[in-house]
């Protein structure tokens, strides 16, 4: 499936007031007539957008069962706008909830991606504090990153990326996933902190399914380990990929996905 599908069309939602105003990009496949599966709802990784591999192959799966599939891009992202540098899981958060307030899903299964791991831990606590946690179906969750921010960014800081955020408010890093390097913010940092979720125990009140590369270089896959010790009550699987990566893209692995959300989408 290519992102021109004539299934799927692509719509606009403006969030946010004044000079937050941003527009943000949805690419939503209309379910099946009489189909009344959850919808599968895709939440992205940091600096990744709705035409990755497995963001597309999960609306190929979502196509060949009749299910709706909801595709967006962050703010600073893809094709909406916005600055990246602008960004902050409270910010990346709001964006997530209006997509869910504009196509209001009945139910859904949230696939969450790296850092998309953490957004979805976010938006179930605010629909469940809204009252609405039971539209949730289930959690998949890819090389889930909750908390990376202060996790796995803060404790590894070099005196130079230090001084960066101290003088220039952000610091670059280099990345093997393209030619730009990842730009951190002090803005990000600090709002990672106010959106902790590793901190106590998680109540999803759904099931979840964690899939982790055990070769991840960038999530390493104790951090899913300890994810999953913040869920102690409720049906948590965890699936490790002995050779997997952090992109989990292989066609083995996106097998190992779409089987995940398959599972969800029928219990």
């Amino acid at each position: 499936m290519s992102l021109s599908d004539p299934d799927a069309q692509l719509e606009y939602i403006d969030v946010g007031k004044s000079e937050e105003s941003r527009r943000i990009a949805m690419r939503i496949l209309p379910a099946a007539e009489g189909n009344t599966m959850p919808a599968l709802v895709w939440l992205g990784g940091y600096r990744s957008d709705m035409a990755g591999t497995k963001a597309v192959e999960l609306e190929r799966h979502a196509l060949s069962t009749g299910a709706a599939c909801i595709r967006f891009d962050y703010s600073g992202h893809g094709i909406s706008d916005g600055a990246f540098a602008d960004g902050t899981i409270s910010r990346w958060l709001e964006e997530s909830l209006a997509v869910i307030d504009h196509t209001s899903p009945k139910r859904m299964v949230l696939v969450g991606s790296s850092m998309g791991g953490w957004v979805a831990l976010r938006l179930i606590a605010e629909l469940r504090a809204r009252g609405e946690g039971g539209r949730v179906a289930g959690l998949v969750l890819i090389a889930p990153a909750p908390d990376f921010t202060s996790d796995l960014i803060e404790p590894n800081l070099t005196d130079a990326e230090r001084a960066s955020l101290a003088e220039r408010g952000y610091f670059e890093e280099p990345t093997p996933y393209g030619p730009d390097p990842n730009i951190f913010t002090a803005r990000l940092l600090d709002d990672g902190r106010r959106n902790r979720v590793l901190d106590g125990i998680i109540e999803t009140g759904c099931p979840v399914h964690i899939l982790q590369g055990m070769e991840d270089p960038d999530v390493p896959y104790r951090h899913a380990l300890k994810l999953m010790e913040h869920l102690p009550s409720d049906d948590v699987v965890m699936t490790l990929i002995r050779d997997g990566d952090h992109r989990l893209s292989r066609p083995e692995d996106i097998e190992r996905i779409l089987a995940a959300v398959a599972a969800m989408s029928e219990s």
